[in-house]
C-alpha cells in the first residue's frame, strides 16, 4: 500500500508540474498575441503613412512635370 501511495504522489507531482507549465505557457501565449496585435496596428499605421507619402510624391511629380513643360525643359519623346 505504501508503494501505491508513493506512485500516486509521484504521478500527482508530475501533473502539478505539467499544470504549472501549461499555465505559464497560457500566459506567454496571451502576451504573444498582445504583442502581435500591437505590431499589426503599428504596421497598419506605417502602411497608411507610406500611402500618404506616395500620394504626395505623385502630386510633386505632376507639378514638376507642369513646370518643366512650361519652361520647355522636357525631353522630346
Amino acid at each position: 500500500m505504501a508503494a501505491e501511495a508513493d506512485i500516486l504522489n509521484l504521478i500527482g507531482e508530475q501533473f502539478r508540474r505539467l499544470n504549472a507549465r501549461f499555465d505559464k505557457k497560457d500566459v506567454e501565449d496571451v502576451d504573444t498575441k498582445m504583442r502581435l496585435s500591437s505590431i499589426d496596428e503599428h504596421l497598419g499605421g506605417i502602411m497608411m503613412s507610406v500611402a500618404g507619402l506616395n500620394s504626395r510624391l505623385d502630386r510633386v511629380e505632376e507639378r514638376l512635370g507642369r513646370v518643366e513643360r512650361r519652361l520647355d525643359l522636357t525631353d522630346a519623346r
